[in-house]
C-alpha cells in the first residue's frame, strides 16, 4: 500500500483514546454495575466467575437464544424454558436475545429508524426485565457496542446487573443506514469501552468473529490474528476483558475444534459461547438433529479437552424455517445436555494430533499477523497505542486490504494464498464451481455487467453470488455493503450497469426493495433488479411481531426475487437471452 491511503486511516476530529476512557471512567462514578437475579442467586459477582467456576467442575455450560420480537414474549419465553429445563436436571446458564438493529443509533434517533426484526430495550428498566427474567445470565450482544448508541446501552446493560456486553466485532464491519459517522461511532464504542473498564466486576466485552473482520478473512489464521488485535484493543490498552464467540462458520468438527484449541492458546479470558452451525440446517427438522449433535459434539469435546468458559449453544432444529418456539428450545437444550453425558466416551476415538497440528498454524500465523498488521500500521502514520486510532484505521482499512497487505501466506496470482482456507469460503467457492459447471453456456451473459450490493453487513450470500457471476462470465461492479438504497442506484447509473443486484438478511426485504425502486424513479432510471438471500420483514400492522415471507409482494414491484442460484440464473436470461 502507497502512502497516499494515511489521510484516509487518520481523522483530526477523533478525539485521543485516553480522552475518551477518561471520559468512561468519569462517567462509571454515577453508572456502576447493579444487582440481578443471576447475581443474587449463584453470589458471583460476574458471570466471568461463574465461568471459571463450571470449568474448573468440568462441567460444559449452556447458552439459549430466545428470537422473539415481543419484549413481554421474551421474558416469558427465558422464564419458562430456565425454569422447565431446571425440572429436567438440565442447567441453561445464560440467555441470548434478539435486539434490534435500530438499537445501534443514539436514543434519540431510534423512534424514527427503520425496525428489523428484534426487540427494542432503552433504558435501565427496560434491561432489568431481561436480567431478572431467570436466574441465568443475561447476553446483551448485538447492536450494543460498536455503533453510535453504545454509551446509552452500555450504560443500562451495566445498570441492570449485565456482565457481558457486545458486540465489539460489528464495529469493524457494521452500518447502520444513512450513518457515515465512523468517528462518532468510534467515540461511542471506545467512551463504552472505558465506563466497562472502570468498573469494579469483570464484566466481559463479547466479540463476535464470525460478526467481524475474522468472518470475511480468506485465511482462518488471520481470523485468530483478529482475537490478538482485538486482545491488544480492549485488553492492553483499556484494561477490559475481552471474551470471543465463534462457530457460526464453522461445520467441518476439525475446523471448529482447532480453532478452540488456538484460541485458549492466545487467551485467558472465559469465552461468552460457541455459535451453532446454523448455516448446516439444510435439511427437515429431524435431518437438522445430525447436524445439531455433529457440531455439538465436536464443541463438547474441545470444551472437555480445553475448557474455556464457553458455553456452548444448541440450536434449535426448525431454526431454517422459521422462529423456533419455547418447547422446541428446551428440546434442542435437553438433548446438548444428554450429549455432554455422552460426549466424553467419544474422547479416546478422536485423533487430537490433527487438530493441534492446525491449532500451531493458526497461532503461528495468527501472531504474524497481528504484529505486522500493528507495525504495518505504525509505519502509515497510525498511533497503535491509541485504541481509537487503531480502531479507526482497522476499520478504515477494510479486511480485504488488511489481510492482503499482512496476511501470514504466500503471495499468489491471486492474492495472498490462506495458511488454512476458512472454511466459509471453501464452500461456496466448491457451490460456486460446481453449479457454474453444471449451466449450459450463456454467450450473452459475457455483455452482462451486474451491480451488486448488500442492505446489511452478511457479505456471504454476496460472495457467493459474485463467485456465480464471475464463472458466467458477467462483469461486476461492487457497490459495497449495508450500503443505502439511493447509493447503490447512484453507483450502478454511474457505472452503467445494466442491472442491480441486492443480498439481504436482515428483514428489510420489501422496504428496501422500494427504496431501490423509489432511486431509480427519481434518476429517471430503468434497470432490473434481482434480490436475494431472507426474503422476509415484520408487516407494520403486525400482531405477533414475526417476520413474513414477502417474496410476492418484491415481485409486485416488478423487482426479480432469486431464491438460489437457479433462479438468478432465470432472471439473467430474461436480461440477456441466450445468443
Amino acid at each position: 500500500m502507497t502512502a497516499d491511503i494515511v489521510p484516509v486511516l487518520t481523522d483530526p476530529r477523533l478525539k485521543p483514546g485516553p480522552d475518551l476512557l477518561a471520559e468512561g471512567r468519569t462517567m462509571a462514578r454515577d453508572w456502576r454495575l447493579g444487582s440481578c437475579n443471576f447475581l443474587i442467586e449463584t453470589g458471583m459477582p460476574s458471570e466471568a466467575a461463574w465461568k471459571r467456576k463450571a470449568a474448573a467442575e468440568g462441567r460444559v455450560m449452556q447458552h439459549a437464544h430466545i428470537g422473539f420480537r415481543s419484549v413481554d414474549r421474551t421474558i416469558a419465553a427465558i422464564g419458562e424454558v430456565h425454569e422447565q429445563c431446571r425440572k429436567a436436571g438440565v442447567r441453561v446458564d445464560r440467555f441470548g436475545i434478539t435486539l434490534d438493529w435500530s438499537m445501534g443509533y443514539p436514543q434519540a434517533m431510534r423512534a424514527k429508524a427503520a425496525r428489523g426484526t428484534g426487540i427494542v430495550l432503552t433504558g435501565p428498566e427496560d434491561f432489568a426485565r431481561i436480567t431478572n427474567a431467570a436466574s441465568a445470565a443475561a447476553h446483551f450482544g448485538d447492536f450494543m457496542l460498536g455503533l453510535p448508541g453504545a454509551v446509552e446501552n452500555t450504560r443500562a446493560a451495566i445498570a441492570a446487573g449485565a456482565t457481558a456486553i457486545g458486540n465489539l466485532g460489528q464495529y469493524f464491519t457494521f452500518r447502520l443506514p444513512y450513518w457515515d459517522d465512523d468517528v462518532a461511532t468510534t467515540e461511542a464504542t471506545v467512551t463504552a469501552l472505558g465506563l466497562i473498564a472502570a468498573q469494579d466486576a469483570e464484566i466481559l466485552v463479547h466479540s463476535n468473529l464470525d460478526d467481524g473482520f475474522a468472518g470475511l478473512f480468506i485465511d482462518m489464521a488471520c481470523a485468530l490474528g483478529m482475537v490478538l488485535l482485538e486482545k491488544h484493543i480492549v485488553e492492553t490498552l483499556i484494561g477490559a476483558h475481552l471474551a470471543h464467540c465463534y462457530g457460526h462458520h464453522f461445520s467441518d468438527p476439525l475446523s471448529r475444534t482447532a480453532f478452540h484449541a488456538a484460541l485458549v492458546r492466545v487467551t485467558d479470558t472465559p469465552g461468552t459461547m460457541i455459535f451453532g452451525n446454523t448455516v448446516s440446517y439444510q435439511s427437515t427438522p429431524a435431518g437438522n438433529y445430525a447436524s445439531l449433535a455433529s457440531y455439538l459434539m465436536a464443541d463438547i469435546l474441545a470444551m472437555g479437552r480445553w475448557p474455556s468458559g464457553h458455553a456452548i449453544n444448541p440450536v434449535p432444529v426448525t431454526e431454517n424455517q422459521r422462529i423456533p418456539d419455547v418447547d422446541e428450545i428446551i428440546d434442542a437444550q435437553t438433548f446438548a445436555h444428554r450429549l455432554t453425558l455422552h460426549a466424553p466416551f467419544y474422547d479416546p476415538v478422536f485423533d487430537w494430533s490433527k487438530t493441534e497440528a492446525m491449532a500451531d498454524v493458526l497461532v503461528e500465523g495468527g501472531r504474524r499477523f497481528a504484529d505486522a498488521a500493528l507495525a504495518g500500521l505504525a509505519e502509515r502514520g497510525i498511533d497503535v497505542d491509541d485504541p481509537a486510532a487503531l480502531m479507526l484505521a482497522i476499520r478504515r482499512i477494510g479486511p480485504k486490504r488488511l489481510e492482503a497487505l499482512f496476511g501470514p501466506g504466500a503471495t499468489g496470482p491471486r492474492g495472498r494464498v490462506p495458511l488454512i482456507h476458512a472454511e466459509w469460503a471453501r464452500e461456496l467457492n466448491h457451490k460456486a464451481v460446481t453449479w457454474v459447471a453444471a449451466q449450459k453456456r450463456m454467450e450473452a451473459a459475457r455483455n452482462l455487467t451486474i451491480c451488486i450490493g448488500t442492505t446489511d453487513v452478511h457479505e456471504h450470500g454476496k460472495y457467493l453470488v459474485e463467485q456465480a457471476l464471475e464463472g458466467l462470465g458477467v462483469a461486476i461492479v461492487d457497490a459495497g455493503v449495508a450500503v443505502d438504497p439511493e447509493a447503490l442506484v447512484a453507483h450502478a447509473a454511474e457505472t452503467g450497469a445494466d442491472a442491480i443486484a441486492v443480498s439481504t438478511y436482515n428483514g428489510v426485504a420489501l422496504r428496501y426493495a422500494q427504496a431501490v425502486k423509489a432511486a431509480m424513479a427519481a434518476r429517471g432510471l430503468s434497470l432490473p433488479v434481482l434480490i436475494g438471500g431472507r426474503l422476509n420483514e415484520v408487516p407494520k400492522d403486525s400482531n405477533s411481531g414475526l417476520p413474513v415471507d414477502v417474496t410476492k409482494d418484491i415481485a409486485d414491484l416488478g423487482c426479480l426475487p432469486c431464491a438460489d442460484l437457479d433462479e438468478m440464473l432465470s432472471a439473467l436470461r430474461s436480461i440477456a437471452p441466450v445468443a
